[in-house]
C-alpha cells in the first residue's frame, strides 16, 4: 500500500509541476482562443499524462483511477479544458484496456503512448442521450468486415481524427444485450466528423459528431465479443463519473482558492473584505462542500481500484455532488469579487462556465438522481 501511494503521489507531482509550467501561465489564452496549444498536447504525452490507465509494457504509466484522478483534479485547478484533454483520453483508451486483445493492445497503445493519438469513447447518440436502451447505430457482419451506419454525438476529441471505441447493436432485437464495441481508426471510409458550435465552457476542447456511413472496418477490431458492448460501456462510464466528480472538485478548488486570496487583499471601508463575517461564512461553506466533494469522489475511485461493491452507485454520487457543489463554488467565487469576477480579466467566471459541464456530461444530473433512487429504493 505504501508502494501504491508512493506512485500516485509521484504522478500527481508531475501533474502539480505541469500545472505551474505551462498550463496555468495559457489558461485564459485557452479559453479566449478556444484551442489548447499544440506543445501542451506533446508535454502531457512526454509526461505520461495522456497514458496514465495504459499499462508500462506498452508505455503507459499504469496507473490507477485513484491516480488519473489526482491528476484531472490538480489540472482542472488551473483549466478545466486541459483537464478535460487528459479525461476524454483515459476514457476513451479504457474498452481498449479493459477488453483488448494482444494484438490490439500493441497497435494501438503505442500509437497512443508514442504518437499522442487521442482517444474518445462513442456511446452517446443525438436526441437519445443516456438511455442504453436507445442506441441506433448498427454493425453488421460482412465476411471478414463490419459495417457500421448510424451516429454519435458530442464525441470529445471527436475534432480530431485518431481512435474512437464506438458501440453499435449487433443483434438489434435483444437491445443493449445486443450491444458490441468496436474500434474505429479516424480515418476509416465512411467515417466523417462534424464539429460541433463552440461551448460556453471547457473551450479549447472540440467536441463532433460521429457519422458512420457504410463504415467498414476489419472483424478483428470487435473489442471482446458480440453482446459484450453494453458491459464495457457501463465499467467505462463508472470511471468517466469518478473522473468528471475529480475534475468538479479541481475547478471548485481553483476558484476557492483564487476567491480567498482576493477576499485578503480586496480593501472596502478600510479593511480586508476576508474580514467581515458574511465572507468568512462564505469561504468556510466553499471549502467545506470541495472537502466532502474530494471524499465521495476518492472513495468511488478506491472502490473501483480495489473491486469492491456499489461502484456504480457510488461513482454517480461522486458526479452528481461533486458537479452540484463546483456550480455554488465557482458562483460564490464570483459574488466575492463581486463586479470583478463577472469581468474576462479574472478566472473565477471561466471557472464558472467550465463548472457547468460537469452537472452535464457522463449523463446529467437529474438522470443520476433518478438512477441512484431506483437503486437505493430496491434496497
Amino acid at each position: 500500500m505504501r508502494e501504491i501511494e508512493k506512485e500516485r503521489q509521484m504522478i500527481q507531482g508531475v501533474a502539480q509541476k505541469s500545472v505551474q509550467k505551462i498550463v496555468a501561465p495559457k489558461a485564459a489564452e485557452i479559453d479566449t482562443r478556444g484551442l489548447i496549444p499544440q506543445e501542451i498536447v506533446e508535454s502531457f504525452g512526454r509526461q505520461g499524462l495522456l497514458s496514465i490507465l495504459l499499462p508500462e509494457e506498452y508505455g503507459g504509466t499504469e496507473g490507477d483511477v485513484t491516480s488519473f484522478c489526482l491528476v484531472i483534479e490538480e489540472v482542472a485547478k488551473a483549466s478545466g479544458a486541459c483537464s478535460l484533454l487528459i479525461l476524454a483520453q483515459g476514457v476513451g483508451s479504457l474498452p481498449l484496456i479493459l477488453k483488448g486483445s494482444v494484438s490490439q493492445k500493441e497497435r494501438y497503445f503505442t500509437a497512443i503512448s508514442e504518437k499522442n493519438t487521442l482517444a474518445a469513447f462513442s456511446l452517446n447518440e443525438s436526441r437519445l442521450g443516456y438511455d442504453g436502451e436507445t442506441i441506433r447505430t448498427r454493425a453488421e457482419k460482412k465476411g471478414d468486415s463490419y459495417v457500421l451506419n448510424g451516429s454519435k454525438a458530442f464525441i470529445t476529441h471527436g475534432g480530431v481524427p485518431g481512435l474512437f471505441c464506438v458501440i453499435a447493436l449487433t443483434h438489434p432485437s435483444e437491445g443493449v444485450k445486443g450491444a458490441s464495441a468496436f474500434l474505429v481508426e479516424g480515418d476509416s471510409p465512411g467515417l466523417t466528423l462534424v464539429r460541433r458550435e463552440e461551448k460556453v465552457g471547457m473551450r479549447g476542447t472540440f467536441s463532433a459528431d460521429l457519422i458512420l456511413e457504410n463504415c467498414e472496418i476489419p472483424a478483428e477490431n470487435l473489442l471482446g465479443q458480440e453482446g459484450g458492448g453494453w458491459p464495457i460501456a457501463l465499467n467505462t462510464l463508472n470511471v468517466a463519473k469518478t473522473a468528471v466528480g475529480a475534475q468538479a472538485v479541481g475547478i471548485a478548488q481553483g476558484a476557492l482558492d483564487y476567491a480567498s486570496h482576493y477576499a485578503q487583499e480586496r480593501v472596502q471601508f478600510g479593511k480586508p473584505i476576508a474580514s467581515f463575517q458574511a465572507i468568512q461564512f462564505m469561504i468556510a461553506d466553499m471549502a467545506t462542500q470541495v472537502e466532502a466533494a474530494r471524499a465521495l469522489v476518492y472513495e468511488a475511485a478506491a472502490r473501483i481500484d480495489e473491486g469492491a461493491g456499489a461502484i456504480e452507485r457510488f461513482s454517480a454520487m461522486a458526479k452528481l455532488y461533486a458537479s452540484e457543489s463546483a456550480i455554488r463554488v465557482t458562483t460564490d467565487a464570483v459574488q466575492i469579487l463581486g463586479g470583478y469576477g463577472y469581468m474576462r480579466d479574472y478566472p473565477v467566471e471561466r471557472m464558472m462556465r467550465d463548472a457547468k459541464v460537469t452537472q452535464v456530461f457522463e449523463g446529467p444530473n437529474p438522470v443520476h438522481r433518478w438512477l441512484l433512487a431506483q437503486d437505493l429504493l430496491r434496497g
